[in-house]
């Protein structure tokens, strides 16, 4: 599974990387960042109770030949028992990222990034990471953008104690590969979609993030999202995949 999924990210950014020489290769000067805050929140009370917060920061910044980007994400949710009254959390995670870029030519950067994550109900208590490499904007106009990076780097983790096993730490050279798409449907309507694989000789985490965005006005937006997260090493009675599914308000700032 590990190799599919590496040999998939290699193969689509070799597919795709021709497309660039379609578009102008330019490197935007802007000032300040740009980014988007999204929220979603659900309550239910009556025969079952329970509530749900998901929220999400991305932000971006172009100066000269530099690009910053930095996110976090946060998944909460809480179910209580309508006779008893006692509390039970279902899902509690969050993940915090970063990355600097320097581009030696218009459409050619190499980058660092990081990125963080607790998640109290997988079969990780954490992973970390660290990579560089080579990054390419495959397209890049007003209507549709395909963004690839791949390179070296290195994963902290930690697998989560059983009844039967302590836990253990699983530290290891890993390859990432990244991939970012955006398409204009309309004026009002974008597709956007990203690809994260960290692939390791104990673990295969990979996290694909699909999203349709409608704007509303200048600054507010409607967005449905669908998560799938993967982890290829996973202890007994944990599943391999994650899936989410949600329907957040989004706030545009610094565009």
């Amino acid at each position: 599974m590990r190799k599919t999924l590496v040999a998939t990210a290699v193969l689509a950014a070799t597919t795709f990387a021709p497309a660039a020489f379609a578009d102008d290769a330019t490197t935007t000067n802007t000032d300040g960042w740009k980014g988007q805050g999204e929220l979603g929140y659900a309550a239910a009370h009556g025969n079952s109770d329970s509530e749900s917060l998901v929220a999400k920061l991305a932000a971006g910044n172009v100066s000269g030949n530099w690009k910053n980007d930095f996110g976090a994400d946060y998944l909460y949710s809480k179910n209580t028992d309508p006779d008893t009254g006692v509390d039970s959390i279902s899902a509690k995670r969050y993940d915090v990222y970063g990355s600097t870029g320097y581009h030696f030519t218009g459409r050619s950067y190499i980058f660092g990034s990081g990125r963080t994550e607790r998640d109290d109900f997988a079969a990780y208590e954490y992973q970390w990471t660290a990579a560089f490499g080579y990054g390419y904007e495959a397209i890049k106009n007003d209507k549709t953008h395909l963004t690839f990076e791949i390179g070296p780097g290195y994963r902290w983790s930690k697998l989560r104690a059983t009844d039967t096993m302590p836990a253990e730490e699983q530290n290891q050279v890993i390859l990432r590969g990244w991939a970012d798409f955006g398409h204009k449907l309309t004026d009002t309507t974008s597709l956007v979609d990203t690809l994260l694989v960290e692939s390791g000789s104990d673990n295969t985490y990979a996290q694909n993030d699909l999203g349709l965005q409608v704007q509303m006005s200048k600054v507010l937006a409607l967005k449905a999202g669908f998560q799938w997260r993967h982890n290829s090493n996973v202890l007994p009675g944990i599943a391999p995949n994650d899936t989410l599914t949600t329907v957040n308000v989004v706030y545009s700032f610094g565009g």
